[in-house]
């Protein structure tokens, strides 16, 4: 029988990621961040309501030495608190003993394989939306967004495409 693990998110950092380290031995590189996923709807006053049942995911990506694809760079580089990002990635289950409790505790954390950056919250460049990305090169401007005004919560920005997510 055939399994698969593979998860494909869209969500914002919650926060900066952390500096990156190399493991001993292998010279791979890691860098972890937190990742919040939730379903905003539409109310009836034309705005969004926030999902109160937002997802908050510990995700960690690795880069090795001897691959092309440095993802841990570019995450370095460009991300940050707020960034809209699309994640692929697998699930992994990490148990380890509580030092304060002494108790068992577990929780599922994404590494990520590919990852694409959406827009950030503000843009730093003249408004355009545009990332830079590795090579000196931009990325397209985006289309407006509802999630891209500066209020940090769900709703439009001016002049902006105001059509629900249909997701």
């Amino acid at each position: 029988m055939a399994t698969l693990n593979k998860v494909m998110l869209i969500g914002r950092l919650t926060d900066n990621p952390e500096e990156p380290r190399t493991l001993p031995n292998s010279g791979t590189r890691v860098i972890r961040f937190r990742f919040a996923v939730g379903r905003s709807r539409r109310n009836e006053q034309g705005g969004w309501d926030k999902d109160p049942n937002q997802l908050y995911i510990d995700c960690e990506c690795y880069s090795r030495p001897d691959t092309k694809r440095d993802l841990v760079s570019l995450i370095q580089q460009y991300a940050k608190k707020g960034d809209s990002l699309y994640l692929e990635g697998r699930l992994v289950y990490e148990t380890w003993d509580d030092k304060q409790t002494g108790q068992k505790r577990s929780k599922h954390k994404l590494v990520v394989d590919s990852l694409e950056f959406l827009g950030s919250r503000t843009s730093d460049d003249s408004g355009s939306g545009s990332r830079p990305l590795s090579g000196g090169r931009a990325a397209p401007p985006l289309e407006d967004s509802p999630y891209d005004d500066d209020s940090g919560g769900p709703g439009s920005s001016p002049g902006g495409n105001n059509d629900p997510i249909p997701f």
